[in-house]
């Protein structure tokens, strides 16, 4: 065997890419990535257009909380519904409802229509079709990878996620100083290739029957399974924390970039790529890190790393300093939500991971617009600078909460077991 076939299949089979040797998730990942792409573009474009519109943090970050805060009044719904529906086909409508969305704003910014109400409900309704479909999403990649590919193919789809966020803004940043339109555009062609790919998906992804006892009561299952288990509320809320202190870091970057750092639209766009380049650099490393050290002391190590990164860009007055301070942010903080994911994901049933991925969800992505939106606030009161201060005080918090009490992330003996689907059954330990 030659050499280079060698290191292919160290790779492909065990190693660093090893995910994408299985053929339905490449071609999931792939077309992800392009949607993604057209994603971030629409993102950046329409963060910096409020900016522009208005001056003002906090109207950013009530755009952005349109965008994200549906996901706490309808994730739970939509994780019962990935429990019992074709999580392929879930996924599909979702993306379908966000195409139009996109092709919406793209054609009222034509017209220049736009204005701020018109972007806040647009901008909610795909936040609602975002929130029914994200359950699915997570919960499909275990469909298509075995166990064992599992973190790897976690850190390689928030990877393409985050390549995304950098080629994205950089796009977006040149983008806007042509045409608003065309970037909404862009996003609403690009989807065009996930949903092809999700057609092109040979593994079935079939739901469970459809619960005799209604959806609140399905609901409920996957909350007592979570709760009853103390290792999974405290990432949870460890995830939640990070998520309101640290993703909502992305509200402050237009800031950061025309108020702190003096630059323009490139300027904030390459900020914005340069936390996405990060995170994508630390998925090979997420993956080897978890293997040697163990995913438990990963998610520690890399949320101290957050904390510290947020509280010295807080200082940063430097451009190239502040972009090499958010590289570390980005690979920090995909580092820890990987991991966490990987956690909650791995000794779940595969009935019961759409609602526990709606609880992670909830924590993560429903939790990000409220402290988004608190932390424009408090910028706009005060000055950026000390928003992010307070968000890397936070984390460094939990941090050393987290290592002081290394026995709350750990599982017990009990922790290990199959729920039967009657909630007035008990649980039984797992062989």
């Amino acid at each position: 065997m030659r050499k280079d076939e060698i290191r292919g299949r160290s790779l492909f089979h065990g190693g660093a890419l090893s995910a994408l040797g299985r053929r339905d998730y490449r071609v999931l990942w792939s077309g992800a990535f392009v949607s993604n792409i057209g994603t971030w573009v629409h993102t950046a474009v329409l963060l910096w257009l409020v900016k522009e519109m208005t001056g003002s943090n906090a109207w950013v970050g009530a755009v952005n909380m349109a965008s994200y805060l549906p996901v706490l009044f309808f994730v739970l719904p939509a994780g019962s519904l990935a429990d019992y529906l074709d999580r392929k086909k879930l996924i599909l409508w979702g993306q379908v409802v966000m195409m139009l969305g996109a092709l919406l704003l793209g054609v009222l910014s034509t017209l220049g229509l736009t204005s701020l109400p018109s972007i806040m409900v647009i901008t909610g309704v795909m936040g609602v079709a975002f929130a029914m479909n994200f359950p699915a999403w997570q919960s499909v990649l275990p469909d298509l990878v075995p166990r064992e590919d599992l973190l790897n193919a976690i850190a390689l789809s928030a990877a393409q996620f985050n390549l995304a966020r950098f080629i994205g803004p950089a796009v977006g940043g040149i983008v806007v100083m042509w045409s608003v339109a065309a970037a909404f555009y862009f996003n609403a062609l690009s989807f065009l290739f996930v949903i092809g790919a999700l057609l092109l998906i040979r593994t079935e992804t079939p739901g469970y029957p459809r619960p005799a006892e209604g959806m609140g009561p399905h609901i409920k299952e996957g909350l007592l399974f979570a709760g009853r288990r103390r290792w999974m509320v405290t990432l949870l809320v460890a995830i939640a924390i990070i998520s309101f202190f640290g993703f909502s870091l992305i509200v402050l970057v237009p800031s950061l970039a025309r108020d702190v750092l003096g630059r323009g639209s490139g300027g904030y766009g390459l900020l914005l790529g340069i936390l996405g380049l990060g995170a994508f650099a630390s998925a090979p490393l997420v993956t080897t890190l978890g293997e040697r050290f163990g995913e438990r002391a990963v998610v520690k190590a890399s949320t101290l790393a957050l904390g510290l990164c947020l509280a010295a860009l807080a200082f940063s007055r430097t451009y190239w300093l502040s972009c090499l301070i958010l590289f570390g942010v980005g690979m920090s903080f995909l580092m820890t939500t990987s991991t966490i994911n990987t956690l909650l994901q791995g000794d779940v049933e595969r009935e019961l991971r759409g609602r526990v991925m709606s609880l992670y969800i909830m924590m993560f992505v429903g939790v990000f617009p409220i402290g988004g939106q608190v932390l424009g606030f408090v910028s706009d009161l005060t000055s950026t600078p000390t928003a992010l201060l307070i968000d890397g005080i936070a984390c460094t918090a939990l941090a050393l909460f987290l290592l002081v009490f290394p026995g709350l992330t750990e599982q017990t003996g009990s922790d290990h077991f199959r729920c039967i689907r009657n909630i007035s059954n008990t649980c039984n330990t797992k062989g």
